[in-house]
């Protein structure tokens, strides 16, 4: 009997070895699409006031592809709407990031239109810079989640009463929180944020940003997280499902790129992680 017994699972096993298919899946090719990843920083907490004035272009690809074609032959363009100066922006070394060609730092309460022209066609967008606070604190908590492997950062800022305030945290590695001041408006307010064991390795130096942002970009970027997902190399290194930015092609108006325009002001700490018994 029990003979029999094994005899019967061999042969069920056998049965279904021989029906496993490899089902190749077809997915569809898409017209490609720019990307314009033109998130200035500037660093409102330093002496001297420096900023972080890069656009990244790339353009979409398909779904199994592992990188993004870069755009080197870009025509790109700051104008400052209150002067009508403008700025240009060259890709240097070829990458697909833009910097500008003189030292640029935006100014308080100015509307600046970046101008990039590719393939033909015109891509416009505009932007005023995003108010920020500084880092009050930050340090290395002894808190942990559920595996207790865990590393706890505790964030300290005052939120500004003067207005409705939007942040967006990089604790670096592409892991990003965007929050809004609706319970804490005018308050000192505290936070933790918990890095799994995969997240970083033990020791090591992270740079946290804090950026003001607007209410607009808080909703795109919230979007943009949960699509491209927090660990897949950046929000705009993976391809969002024709989520619509700030920027507008005004030579084909159905031909939307992918992608931002957003100026912040920006405060970053360096913080020394260590393990902890």
């Amino acid at each position: 009997m029990k003979r029999l017994h094994y005899v019967l699972i061999l042969f069920v096993v056998f049965i279904f070895s021989k029906c496993e298919k490899v089902i190749d899946v077809d997915v569809p090719s898409i017209e490609p699409k720019l990307i314009i990843d033109a998130a200035f920083e500037v660093n409102f907490d330093e002496t001297p006031v420096t900023a972080n004035t890069v656009v990244k272009l790339r353009l979409s690809a398909d779904y199994f592809d592992t990188e993004l074609p870069i755009v080197t032959n870009a025509t790109v363009y700051v104008t400052n709407l209150n002067s009508n100066s403008v700025i240009n922006f060259n890709d240097i070394n070829l990458d697909g990031n833009y910097v500008p060609d003189v030292s640029f730092i935006p100014e308080d309460d100015i509307p600046y239109e970046l101008t990039i022209i590719y393939n033909g066609e015109t891509f416009k967008g505009e932007a005023t810079k995003a108010k920020s606070t500084p880092f009050t604190n930050v340090v290395q908590g002894d808190e942990t989640l559920f595996s207790g492997k865990e590393t706890e950062v505790k964030v300290n800022f005052t939120d500004d009463a003067n207005a409705n305030n939007f942040y967006l945290f990089d604790f670096t590695n592409s892991l990003f929180l965007a929050i809004e001041d609706r319970f804490f408006n005018g308050s000192d307010y505290n936070f933790s944020f918990f890095y799994g064991e995969d997240d970083i390795e033990l020791p090591t130096t992270v740079n946290i940003k804090m950026s003001g942002i607007t209410e607009q970009y808080f909703t795109y970027f919230r979007v943009l997280i949960d699509q491209s997902g927090q660990n897949a190399g950046g929000p705009f290194e993976t391809i969002p499902a024709s989520l619509v930015g700030n920027m507008v092609n005004t030579t084909n108006p159905n031909e939307f790129p992918l992608g931002y325009f957003h100026i912040s002001e920006t405060d970053t700490f360096t913080l020394n992680l260590v393990e902890k018994d």
